[in-house]
């Protein structure tokens, strides 16, 4: 399942999301990771959460960020959720369509069954009509 908290940037999307990783980290049983652009929540989440700060992986494009997540899914077999903030930053989809990345993203879960959290800064408009429907939040 992939999920979507859009708004755009100083909106409050990444106080929802750390809420909702915090709170998620209480009731799963398996393994959450919490993929950010910088260190800086580091104090703001559950010490259970691993926090990987995506921008010391000199990831270049979109296809290598999908590869990324694929590499962290296969060395932790339980692994049940994925957060994402700053998501067009740390995909490298800042200018391009998300839609793509976040249909691979849903075949990934589907194999795997791991969820995908996604802070977006784009307001509901701007997403693709198939997007809106994985929306939780929209600021």
């Amino acid at each position: 399942m992939v999920q979507l908290i859009v708004g755009k940037k100083g909106k409050g999307k990444t106080k929802h999301l750390l809420d909702k990783v915090n709170s998620e980290v209480l009731s799963v049983s398996g393994n959450i990771v919490y993929l950010d652009k910088s260190t800086k929540h580091m104090y703001e989440l559950n010490n259970k959460v691993r926090l990987i700060d995506v921008s010391s992986y000199l990831i270049s494009d979109s296809d290598e960020f999908v590869g990324f997540v694929s590499g962290i899914i296969s060395q932790d077999h339980d692994l049940e959720q994925m957060y994402f903030d700053s998501f067009l930053k740390i995909a490298c989809l800042e200018n391009e369509s998300i839609e793509p990345i976040v249909k691979k993203l849903e075949k990934i879960s589907e194999v795997f069954g791991i969820d995908f959290i996604l802070s977006v800064s784009l307001d509901e408009e701007e997403l693709p009509a198939s997007m809106k429907d994985k929306i939780i939040v929209s600021l």
